[in-house]
């Protein structure tokens, strides 16, 4: 056991910093294992679902830092060619639905120019 505060500390950051991963490694086994079955399932409605679902999990994992970003695409890279080999249309990336435009015409204020404004430099007085 640390003595040092600081090494206490990196302790108990560490532990929080583990089991958070673990939890994010788990659901990335889980979101693989899911798509690996509906591929033997072979219904193309629930592969590309469980494809979105792993894509997903494999991005969070990545931007996390709990596997390489090299690391995730060589996954996603693997479920887009078992998805095609067994002849399952890619799935669409999802989406955010655009904003929808204020009803309210846009007008544009007109900007007026500043001049430039003179700056004094303050100098002591000399004696």
């Amino acid at each position: 056991m640390p003595i040092i505060k600081s090494a206490k500390k990196r302790v108990k950051l560490s532990a929080k910093a583990n089991t958070r991963n673990s939890r994010t490694r788990k659901n990335l086994r889980e979101a693989i294992k899911a798509f690996n079955k509906a591929i033997e399932s072979g219904k193309p409605a629930q592969v590309n679902k469980t494809q979105i679902t792993a894509y997903s999990a494999i991005d969070t994992a990545a931007k996390k830092a709990v596997v390489h970003k090299n690391k995730a695409a060589r996954f996603k890279a693997r479920l887009a060619a078992q998805a095609k080999a067994a002849g399952v249309k890619p799935a669409k990336a999802v989406s955010p639905e655009p904003k929808a435009k204020s009803q309210k015409p846009a007008t544009k204020k007109p900007t007026a120019k500043k001049s430039p404004s003179k700056k004094t430099s303050a100098k002591k007085p000399t004696s």
